[in-house]
């Protein structure tokens, strides 16, 4: 599997070098205002009927604009975000939200989104990462145990009906080492 070559537009500015399986490097970049629209059509296409409201998407915008991570194919459509949530006066945080279109799946945009929000969680004094995920997702599962998630109690971390009847997660959970 060959990671995608992607432009970063965070931090450093650096820009990622490989084969471009695509017409154009993707933009790794915090989400904008102006992306609230393109955010809603992105996860009603990937997360259908379990997608988020687009008043709620707002309100996660609003509160939780510094871990909003959105890849960009400069035509205007979102090919990808990832969306952390931290606690006000505690060290933990949520992953709210992570996807990537159909298309451009398998190419390691997922794991350099999780990548990212992870550093920044990092550097923001966060210790303690958590996530759900359906248990049937076996590519997610795999990513999130690669990047050192794990259960987060001892049967597996699964929760029956935890958004409600037949809704079951996996709950994972992941430690993050200050510096690093």
């Amino acid at each position: 599997m060959t990671a995608e070559p992607l432009e970063r537009f965070l931090d450093r500015h650096e820009q990622l070098t490989a084969p471009v399986p695509f017409p154009g490097p993707l933009v790794l970049r915090p989400a904008h205002e102006s992306d609230l629209p393109e955010l809603q059509r992105l996860d009603e296409e990937v997360f259908q009927e379990v997608a988020y409201p687009g008043f709620l998407l707002r309100q996660l915008y609003d509160m939780y604009a510094e871990h909003f991570l959105v890849l960009d194919d400069g035509t205007g459509r979102l090919r990808g975000y990832v969306l952390a949530a931290t606690t006000a006066l505690g060290r933990d945080s949520w992953i709210l939200g992570l996807c990537v279109t159909h298309d451009r799946r398998r190419h390691g945009l997922g794991r350099e989104l999780m990548e990212e929000v992870l550093e920044r969680l990092r550097r923001s004094g966060i210790q303690r990462v958590r996530l759900t995920v359906e248990p049937s997702n076996r590519a997610a599962i795999l990513l999130y145990r690669s990047l050192g998630f794990c259960p987060e109690e001892p049967d597996a971390g699964l929760r029956p009906d935890y958004f409600g009847p037949g809704m079951d997660r996996q709950v994972l959970r992941l430690h993050l080492t200050p510096g690093r």
